[in-house]
């Protein structure tokens, strides 16, 4: 029986993984693997049902290591503060279903072997049904040779098989148009599962059931009633040592023109037919495609220095000299449809910043003056993460004989309003999502196209292809950003509340 106000047809009409299911992840010893993919597996099999009955998790890499070694690495991230004899016990049936193989990412030999092992894995199912989800773990560096070899030597003819590949997704139009292409010539759109980990964080899925179960709320989104919309991500800490890899793509690519774009497009797109996967996806192709590339003038870019006794970002040895590359970043875009013209959309990422927060903030319009003077706007504000909530700000006559208008806020904090509730991982809701074979929440080839044709051209500006590179502004570790940020967002409407109001959240006590 369904919940009241389920979304039945939000449910995939692909094939639910169930049975007979091995779970192969590539890059089983990096960071990644390490830190999300199998932690969100071990959170999925501790909810009985989640995974297909008797899975197998087979981890895949170029490290040598022996069964020991692999299940501490495997475990290493795994949580049991207060040695809890259930999770211990747990962890101990999480290594009894994991087995280990390395081996090269561009051999077939090697790949012949790992499909061996899955194989003698498989025999012991009591029906021919065998299926593989392959998971890549991996640098796109090694994206086409893993998963030509995995079609070639571990693809399984008696069942379902599918490959979720993690971005960066190339490095431009071009570069994303060669991969697209190198992985399309071994793997189906079908089978393929593009993964964008905030398109499963618990509010991100919350935008569609925001917008459209609530009338009250669908009638104020557009150009009439909304100013501009911010879209925030904050990081309080550096590249610390990860500079050289960070140098190669930049805040832009790292966050803006995926996760942050990602989430514009659900909070803009308009009501799809159904809430089927290819429903969903194509309402956010439509309103990516009425955007135009961003323009220079509508972009500005940071780098953080030295201050608070941590190091700037040039300071990191692992950092080419001189770089250019943008820590913060900055940019606005226009969405040219009859909803949302002339509404600027503001989209900021940084590093090493005043508090980690990701955020979508819409400010609408002023009210009419003349009852009021000088009086807050209303802003709705999505707390992404962390501490996630939804509050709408508002103003309320304040408490006494005289009559004045005070800011306050009604509040939906997840850990008061749902205090007994587990919010998932991200990871674990679209890997689920990939066992069921539901692509909602995964990035359609178009949908990637459209995504790099908006930010290619500033892209290729803050590279250097076409002059000079633009230096990016300093400001200090620890800051709001660069000090040029207060009258860039301005020059969009935005306009600052008072500053003595605080959103009671930041007191720990009222939680």
């Amino acid at each position: 029986m369904a919940h009241p106000g389920s979304i039945p047809s939000m449910q995939s009409s692909h094939e639910e993984l169930k049975d007979n299911t091995i779970i192969v992840v590539l890059g089983a010893s990096g960071d990644l693997a390490k830190k999300k993919t199998f932690p969100a597996l071990f959170g999925l099999f501790r909810q009985n049902g989640f995974l297909p009955r008797d899975v197998k998790i087979v981890g895949y890499a170029r490290t040598k290591m022996d069964k020991t070694e692999y299940h501490k690495r495997v475990t290493s991230y795994l949580k049991n503060p207060n040695d809890d004899p259930e999770i211990t016990q747990a962890i101990q049936q999480f290594k009894d279903i994991s087995t280990y193989i390395s081996g090269s990412y561009e051999e077939s030999e090697a790949f012949a072997q790992l499909n061996a092992h899955l194989e003698e894995i498989e025999s012991h199912y009591k029906s021919p049904e065998a299926n593989r989800l392959f998971y890549l773990a991996l640098p796109p560096s090694v994206f086409v040779p893993a998963a030509r070899n995995l079609k070639e030597q571990c693809y399984s003819a008696t069942g379902v098989n599918r490959i979720i590949v993690e971005k960066p997704f190339g490095r431009d139009l071009d570069s994303s148009r060669e991969l697209l292409s190198a992985l399309k010539q071994h793997w189906t759109e079908d089978e393929t599962f593009r993964i964008d980990h905030y398109l499963g964080k618990e509010m991100v899925k919350n935008l569609l059931v925001l917008r459209f179960a609530n009338i009250a709320m669908g009638a104020a989104w557009d150009k009439n009633h909304i100013s501009n919309v911010q879209i925030t991500f904050k990081e309080p800490f550096g590249t610390e040592g990860r500079g050289g890899y960070f140098d190669e793509f930049g805040m832009i690519r790292d966050v803006l023109q995926n996760h942050l774009l990602q989430v514009l497009s659900i909070l803009t797109m308009e009501r799809p037919v159904t809430f089927s996967a290819e429903d969903v996806r194509d309402e956010k192709v439509k309103v990516l495609r009425a955007i135009p590339p961003i323009a220079r003038e509508d972009t500005l870019l940071g780098q953080y220095v030295a201050a608070n006794g941590k190091p700037g970002y040039l300071d990191d040895d692992t950092v080419p000299r001189n770089s250019v590359c943008p820590t913060f970043a900055a940019t606005t875009l226009w969405i040219h449809n009859p909803r949302w013209e002339g509404v600027p959309f503001i989209l900021k990422a940084g590093k090493a910043l005043n508090e980690a927060k990701v955020e979508v903030r819409i400010q609408f319009k002023d009210v009419t003056q003349g009852i009021f003077e000088d009086i807050a706007r209303n802003e709705l504000v999505i707390r992404i993460q962390p501490s996630e909530a939804v509050y709408l700000k508002i103003n309320t006559k304040k408490p006494g004989l005289y009559t004045s208008a005070v800011p306050t806020e009604m509040d939906l904090t997840y850990k008061r309003r749902f205090a007994e509730m587990k919010i998932p991982e991200a990871y674990e809701a679209l890997i689920l999502d990939a066992l069921k074979g539901d692509h909602s929440n995964f990035v359609r080839d178009d949908e990637l196209d459209v995504a790099w044709k908006i930010f290619t051209p500033i892209l290729h500006w803050i590279d250097g292809k076409n002059g000079t590179p633009p230096r990016p502004a300093p400001y200090p570790y620890g800051s709001r950003g660069p000090k040029e940020l207060e009258a860039f967002i301005q020059k969009y409407g935005f306009k600052r509340a008072n500053e003595s109001y605080v959103w009671p959240v930041t007191n720990p006590a009222l939680l």
